[in-house]
C-alpha cells in the first residue's frame, strides 16, 4: 500500500478531518467559549470526552495544528502552547516535583538554562553533563532521577548529543526522555527513533518558519509507560496509561498556567508548516555552503557546524541526520575582528534574536542572549566572546557568501 510522503501528508492533513464549508485550511476559531445545547454533554467534555469548553485549553484551530505536529513526529498526541518556553515549562513543572532529580545536557538554550535555575529554586535537583558523552549521563543518574533532557543540536555551539545511547539508558532505567527537536525539526529527525518519551518543538522556529508567529508543542511518542511514573496525579490516571502524561501536561500547563496558543498564530504556524521540507532543504544547503566558505576565510578562527568534517560529532550527526545538518552556525571570529564592527557591515543578514526564519539572522551570542548567564557558564557551554550565532535563511547562496565576505574583508582591512 502506498504511503504519502512528509509534505503531501502535511499539506492535506486538515482535509482528513472535518473542515467547515469545504475550506482547504482549518479556519481560525477566535471564540473564547463553546456552548452546548445539552448540559450533560457539556459536563461530559469537562470529564474527559473529546470537545471544547474554554479556549484556554484549546480550540478547533489548535487541535488541527496539533494533529499536523503529531503526524510530523509520528507521535501519539500533541499539546500546543503559546511559545516553546511555555511548552518546556509545562513539561518540567507538571511532571517534576520538589526533591526530584533531572539530568540535563550542559549545552542548552539560554532561556532553558534560566528556566532550570527557577526549577532549582523550587526544589528540583539538576545535574548538567556533557551529553555528547553518554557515560556522563549514566554516571549522573541517582535513585530520585525522573527525567533526562537534551537538545538534538545545541544552540549555539552545535554540539550533537549521543541521542541514541542516551535513549537506551533512559529505557533501561525507566526515565522520561525529553528531547528538544527545534534545531533539527521533524523533517530532519524524529526523536522517537532514539527512544524519546516526549518531544518539544518551538513552533516559532522552522515549523512556522516565517518569523510571524510564536508557538510551542509537546508531542508524546507513545514509547514511555506512564503507568509506572509516580508523579501522575490520581485525577489523570484514567483510561489507557499511554495518555496519562500528555493529559497532565495539558491540564496543568494550559488550564492551571494558561500558556495557551491563540487561534491566529496557530493558523499562521499551520500554514507555514506546509513548506517545512522545502524550506529546510534550502536552509541546510545554504548553511553547509556558508560553513565551508567561512572555515577557509582568514577573518574566521573557527566554525561550529555539524556538517563540517572538522566538527567533533560530525560522524554522529551524519548517522542521525543523514546529509542534512540544519541551518544554525556558530562562527568564532579571528583575532582583531571586532564582532560588532563585523555585524554592522552585513547588508543582507539581519541583526535579530531569532532562528528558523526565511531570512538569515545573526547576533553576538555572548553579549546578548547568553550574557545573563555569566562568563563561567558561557565557558562551560563553549560560547566564546567572539562567537556569532548565524541562523541561515533561504536567500540565494551567492548573496550570502558575498555578504559575509565583504563584511569580514572590510574588518580585516580596517
Amino acid at each position: 500500500m502506498h504511503e504519502n510522503g512528509f509534505t503531501t501528508t502535511i499539506l492535506h492533513s486538515d482535509r482528513k478531518q472535518s473542515v467547515e464549508h469545504g475550506a482547504v485550511h482549518k479556519p481560525m476559531h477566535p471564540s473564547s467559549e463553546f456552548a452546548y445545547d445539552d448540559a450533560r454533554e457539556l459536563a461530559a467534555v469537562f470529564q474527559g470526552k473529546a470537545g471544547f469548553t474554554y479556549a484556554r485549553q484549546g480550540t478547533p484551530t489548535t487541535t488541527a495544528l496539533e494533529a499536523k505536529v503529531s503526524q510530523m513526529e509520528a507521535g501519539k498526541g500533541t499539546v500546543s502552547f503559546a511559545t516553546g518556553m511555555a511548552a518546556l515549562a509545562a513539561i518540567f513543572t507538571t511532571l517534576l516535583r520538589r526533591g526530584d532529580h533531572l539530568v540535563s545536557s550542559q549545552f542548552v538554550f539560554g532561556n532553558t538554562n534560566s528556566l532550570f535555575g527557577t526549577l532549582q529554586e523550587l526544589g528540583v535537583e539538576i545535574t548538567f553533563v556533557d551529553a555528547t558523552d553518554s557515560s556522563q549521563v549514566r554516571a549522573a543518574i541517582r535513585p530520585n532521577t525522573r527525567m533526562v533532557f537534551t537538545e538534538t543540536i545545541a544552540n549555539p555551539g552545535t554540539q550533537v548529543a549521543d541521542l541514541a545511547v542516551i535513549g537506551e539508558i533512559c529505557r533501561e532505567k525507566g526515565l522520561v526522555y525529553v528531547v528538544d527537536n527545534t534545531l533539527t525539526s521533524p523533517w530532519m529527525f524524529r526523536p522517537a527513533s532514539v527512544g524519546a518519551s516526549l518531544v518539544m518543538n518551538s513552533l516559532s522556529k522552522y515549523i512556522g518558519g516565517h518569523g510571524n508567529a510564536l508557538g510551542g508543542a509537546v508531542t508524546d511518542t507513545g514509547l514511555y509507560d506512564w503507568s509506572g511514573y509516580e508523579n501522575i496525579y490520581e485525577a489523570y490516571r484514567k483510561g489507557p496509561a499511554t495518555g496519562w502524561g500528555l493529559t497532565q501536561i495539558k491540564k496543568k500547563g494550559l488550564r492551571d498556567m494558561g500558556g495557551t496558543l491563540a487561534a491566529e498564530p496557530a493558523h499562521r504556524i499551520a500554514v507555514g508548516a506546509e513548506t517545512l521540507a522545502l524550506r529546510m532543504a534550502k536552509h541546510c544547503a545554504n548553511a553547509l555552503a556558508l560553513a565551508r566558505f567561512l572555515e577557509e576565510h582568514p577573518g574566521v578562527a573557527k566554525v561550529h557546524y555539524p556538517g563540517l568534517a572538522s566538527h567533533p560529532q560530525h560522524a554522529r550527526a551524519a548517522a542521525l541526520f543523514g546529509s542534512r545538518f540544519g541551518g544554525l552556525l556558530g562562527v568564532e571570529l579571528a583575532d582583531g575582528v571586532d564582532c560588532f564592527d563585523f555585524l554592522n557591515r552585513l547588508r543582507v543578514v539581519l541583526m535579530a534574536t531569532h532562528l528558523g526564519d526565511t531570512r538569515s539572522l545573526a547576533l553576538p551570542a555572548a553579549h546578548t542572549i547568553y550574557y545573563e548567564m555569566g562568563a563561567e557558564r558561557r565557558k562551560q557551554m563553549g560560547i566564546a566572546d567572539s562567537l556569532i550565532r548565524v541562523s541561515v535563511g533561504i536567500e540565494d547562496e551567492a548573496d550570502l557568501l558575498f555578504d559575509f565576505d565583504q563584511a569580514l574583508t572590510g574588518c580585516l582591512k580596517g
